[in-house]
Order: structure tokens, then sequence, then C-alpha cells
């Protein structure tokens, strides 16, 4: 019996201890391990962009007139709409400035254009990280400012306002390159499809062609 009692209390003794062992301070702590959600390229991404424009004219009708680029800026507002895993839809809405320089008979002249841009265009993923895209742009013309200085007098006349036709229909072309899943590389070419009438008797009729760079931010 009293070797049944002393059998007994060895095995209390030895379940105790290892019970201490598992829930003391030395038991072994669970690890959860996070798993992030996997990034779903197919989701409406939205953002912003804003980048440089190198602005000029290109001549509608006459070839003898030759003009300078300025430099100007665009930003706007970016949407992303996913069609296939290789093609989708963006519009955006842009402010752009253009316009151009030109050396008259003992004058000189600029042109600055303030524009509410609003490029349709379809996108290809090329490979991952590269993009081309393309389609047609409808431009708003919201302000205009002349600058002619006379160098014979050496007075500088400005106008503001604008005359004739103010919305046009223009092409657009260009890539981007990803950085990460949020930030873009932006580059593109556009020009007006249609004539713009010129405020000055001695400038010819003329379309806008623009280069732009600059960087986009894209959220889901």
């Amino acid at each position: 019996m009293k070797k049944f009692i002393f059998f007994a209390i060895c095995l209390f003794a030895a379940g105790a201890a290892s019970a201490q062992t598992y829930y003391g301070p030395n038991r072994p702590q669970r690890r959860y391990v996070h798993q992030r959600r996997p990034y779903n390229d197919n989701q409406i991404k939205v953002g912003f962009t804003a980048g440089l424009n190198v602005a000029n004219s290109l001549d509608a009708y006459d070839s003898r007139f030759s003009s300078s680029s300025i430099a100007a800026f665009n930003v706007g507002l970016t949407l992303d709409v996913p069609v296939t895993y290789s093609f989708s839809f963006a519009p955006e809405v842009l402010f752009s400035q253009k316009g151009f320089s030109a050396d008259l008979d003992n004058a000189h002249f600029t042109e600055r254009t303030n524009y509410i841009d609003v490029p349709l265009l379809a996108k290809f993923k090329i490979v991952p990280g590269f993009n081309f895209l393309i389609g047609p742009q409808l431009t708003f013309l919201t302000s205009q400012r002349d600058t002619y200085r006379d160098f014979g007098t050496n007075v500088e006349t400005r106008y503001d306002g604008h005359q004739g036709d103010q919305s046009y229909v223009a092409g657009v072309v260009g890539v981007s390159f990803d950085i990460n899943r949020n930030v873009e590389i932006r580059g593109r070419y556009n020009i007006d499809l249609s004539r713009n009438s010129s405020n000055e008797a001695d400038l010819p009729d003329f379309r806008n062609q623009v280069w732009q760079i600059g960087l986009g931010f894209k959220f889901q």
C-alpha cells in the first residue's frame, strides 16, 4: 500500500512538473503568420498625374512660318479600367498649358494657352511594366495670352482672351513604365487634328503639338 501511495505521488509530481513546463513562462509561443492579400491587377485604379509640356505649333497651311517650343506643365486625374489582362480603357481629365513662340520682322511673339484635355485612351500591356497607349483627345480652350514685343519701339503688348473655335479634337500616342504598382513614368505626344485660328494677322493658322513627360500615381 505504501509503495502504491509513493508511486502515485511520484506520478503526480511528474505530471505537475510537465504541466508547469507547458503552461509556464517557457511555454513555446504559437506564431501567426500574416498572409498579405495577393495584388489584383484587374481592379479599377484611380490616380493623378503631373508633368512637363514641351509645346510648339505645326503650321496648318504655311510651311514658311517657323516657331519655337515653350515649356509648360500638365496636371490632372486618371482612371484605369481593365477590360482584359493586357488591355484597359484609360480616360483622363488634364489641365494642360500649350503654345509657341516665333520671331517676326523686328519683333517676337509668344502665345500661351490653357486647355482642359480629355484623353480617351486604349492601354495595351506589351510586357509586365511596359504599356502602349493610343486614342483621341477632346481639348477645350479656357484662356489665352498673346505677347507681342516690338524690338524697334521696345513696347510689349499683351492680349488676354480667345477667339474662334474653343474646342478641338487631338490624337495621342504614348508609353508608360510601371516603377511599381502605384507609380509610373509617362511619355506622350499629342497633336491637334483640326487647325486653330490665330489672333495675329502676321501668323498663319496652326495646330498644337505637345511632348509630355511626367509621373502618374495610381490607387485601388
